[in-house]
């Protein structure tokens, strides 16, 4: 066998032992308010359930590899995902003073997680999408549904620098907040609920 055959073998070896190796690692998502604010609404929504449509397991968001595609460490989130998509909801809405007890709200957001992933192998990337339903409490129907999507990436991230993992949660966090907050801003959906006698109009002094 030539030293260049013989190299290419190693390598692979190597590859394969580090696969069998790769760590698991845990971060926890977080909701940070817009800077400056966002558009209030009226307290009448509620969040309910999301379910997990990724077809992983509902921890699972991403790996982080060498540069060779090999999987070195395996990253997961401290709770479920449909949990913490639900939860970015509730704080998007309680920051937007949309949010009310479960016993007042006209409303009701459900929906899907169809994606939350997370990984680095140049780049550390993250990206989020998910369905969001608006469901009126008092009748059951479906009012609004749309999928919302969203992706962050940084710079190349230079090995040995430290542990990429504050970066991938950052990603990761800010990824689906922007998801997040595109569907609880949207104003195709806040026009139905100003339709569906959700929103009631705002004034400012000086109007009539």
């Amino acid at each position: 066998m030539d030293s260049r055959r013989f190299s290419l073998l190693c390598a692979l070896v190597s590859a394969l032992g580090l696969a069998s190796c790769a760590s698991d690692s845990s971060i926890t998502l977080d909701y940070v308010p817009p800077p400056g604010g966002a558009q209030r609404g009226t307290p009448e929504l509620t969040v309910g359930a999301f379910a997990n449509k990724r077809g992983l397991d509902s921890r699972y968001l991403g790996t982080v590899k060498l540069p060779l595609g090999v999987p070195i460490e395996h990253l997961n989130s401290t709770a479920p995902v449909e949990t913490v998509v639900a939860n970015a909801f509730a704080h998007a809405l309680e920051n937007r003073g949309m949010l009310t007890d479960s016993d007042k709200a006209r409303f009701l957001i459900t929906g899907d997680v169809l994606e939350l992933h997370s990984e680095l192998l140049v780049h550390p990337y993250a990206s989020a999408k998910v369905r969001m339903n608006i469901v009126e409490v008092g009748s059951g129907r479906v009012l609004f549904s749309k999928v919302y999507s969203a992706e962050r990436q940084s710079a190349a991230y230079r090995p040995g620098s430290g542990s990429p993992l504050p970066i991938l949660q950052e990603l990761t966090s800010r990824a689906l907040q922007d998801a997040v907050d595109r569907a609880v801003d949207d104003p195709a959906m806040r026009s139905k609920l100003a339709g569906s006698g959700g929103l009631r109009p705002r004034y400012t002094p000086g109007m009539l």
